[in-house]
């Protein structure tokens, strides 16, 4: 079995044809969906598919794109929306500097906010990062020398060297299917060197279809593809790579467990 542990089941592309996007997924082995929200006016929306769907769980967050519109979202209520049976996790949250939608003062602000959830709730925070891996590491650091708190990197496609200080600082790293692409060589070598116990897969789906998928609507069913060429990378057989990445998952989403 595999956990497609970060998609987005409520955007165009999934929803349209929801209940056959999860059976088809469930045929291609998928045995558990981390439906990611990320703006407020999503939160109810995931938590309903959940709800619906005894392997679909959700996660409340807000993306660093939608921080300028959230910059008065009191921790109150994020606290509130974790309070759910279903809502295992917190995010996606982080800091976006490639498309500067929002400023980065609050992109930042609203990112160590979820974090303090995070550590009060004992739910992971889930992290996008791009071209802001020095302000991410720092941010995660010093969090992180405050108190102890779990999280994850998705879709991870940042160099090594941040890769290997966020495993030192107790993080998990996620593989999309970006890793598959020709011109994923740096990516390709990473996701070598990534500890086994900190490795989990995902889709981002309807975003970044894996070879041999490229130029389609992403699926969940198709974290089988990444997880295969994975497990070809690390040299281990596609029955180990699923039975490590979903006892992961669970180890770190230990809400989903119980």
């Amino acid at each position: 079995m595999l956990i497609d542990s970060h998609c987005h089941l409520q955007y165009k592309g999934l929803i349209e044809d929801q209940a056959e996007v999860l059976a088809r997924a469930r045929a291609a082995g998928i045995g558990g969906f981390l439906n990611i929200s990320t703006r407020q006016s999503e939160w109810d929306a995931v938590v309903a598919t959940a709800e619906r769907e005894p392997d679909v769980w959700a996660s409340v967050g807000i993306h660093p794109h939608e921080a300028d519109a959230h910059a008065d979202l009191g921790e109150a209520s994020l606290r509130a929306a974790t309070d759910h049976p279903k809502v295992i996790g917190i995010g996606e949250t982080g800091l976006d500097y490639y498309y500067d939608k929002s400023d980065r003062a609050v992109q930042q602000a609203l990112f160590r906010m979820h974090i303090r959830v995070a550590r009060e709730t004992g739910l992971p925070v889930i992290i996008h990062t791009r071209d802001a891996e020095e302000d991410t590491a720092r941010i995660v650091q010093e969090e992180m020398a405050t108190g102890p708190f779990p999280a994850l990197i998705h879709c991870f496609t940042a160099s090594s060297e941040f890769g290997a200080r966020m495993v030192d600082a107790g993080l998990s790293i996620s593989l999309s299917g970006i890793v598959t692409f020709k011109s994923a060589r740096d990516l390709q070598a990473t996701a070598t060197t990534i500890p086994a116990d900190r490795l989990l897969v995902e889709t981002d789906s309807p975003f970044l279809a894996p070879v041999p998928h490229r130029g389609r609507s992403c699926e969940p069913a198709f974290t089988a593809d990444t997880a295969r060429f994975v497990a070809e990378l690390r040299g281990v057989s596609e029955a180990e790579l699923a039975e490590q990445t979903t006892h992961n998952f669970f180890a770190l989403f230990q809400k989903a467990a119980a």
